[in-house]
C-alpha cells in the first residue's frame, strides 16, 4: 500500500544557501509549529544540497503559519521560497529515448 502524504501540510523549502543542513531548516521551521520530517534533496553524485528541500508539519494551521513567518525570509543572504509542496511529476525514464536512439542506429547486414 502506498504511502499517502497529506499535500497540506508538506512544504516545499527552496532558495536554500548550499550549505543548509536538515537540522538548520528543523530549527527554522519548529518556530512555527510541531514539525514531523525534514528532507533536503541532494545530488546523487556529488551528496551536495540542490538547494531546495521539503518540511512536513504536524497541521495544517502549523504549515500555513510557517508559509506566513519564512516565504521571503532572508537566510544565509537569500530570500527563501516557502510554499505547498505540490504532488511530483511523472518524468519518463531519460534512457528510454537514448536506448531507443542506440538501437535504431544499429545497422544490419
Amino acid at each position: 500500500m502506498e504511502k499517502i502524504y497529506s499535500m497540506e501540510t508538506k512544504l516545499y523549502v527552496g532558495n536554500l544557501d548550499y550549505e543548509t543542513t536538515e537540522e538548520a531548516l528543523q530549527t527554522l521551521f519548529a518556530q512555527a509549529g510541531t514539525v514531523k520530517s525534514v528532507a533536503l534533496i541532494k545530488d546523487r553524485d556529488t551528496g551536495r544540497s540542490k538547494g531546495f528541500g521539503f518540511v512536513e508539519m504536524e497541521t495544517q494551521a502549523d504549515a500555513q503559519a510557517a508559509i506566513s513567518m519564512f516565504n521571503g525570509k532572508m537566510m544565509r543572504e537569500r530570500a527563501l521560497t516557502v510554499n505547498i509542496a505540490r504532488p511530483r511529476e511523472e518524468r519518463p525514464n531519460s534512457n528510454q529515448f537514448s536506448r531507443g536512439a542506440r538501437e535504431s542506429s544499429r545497422r544490419r547486414y
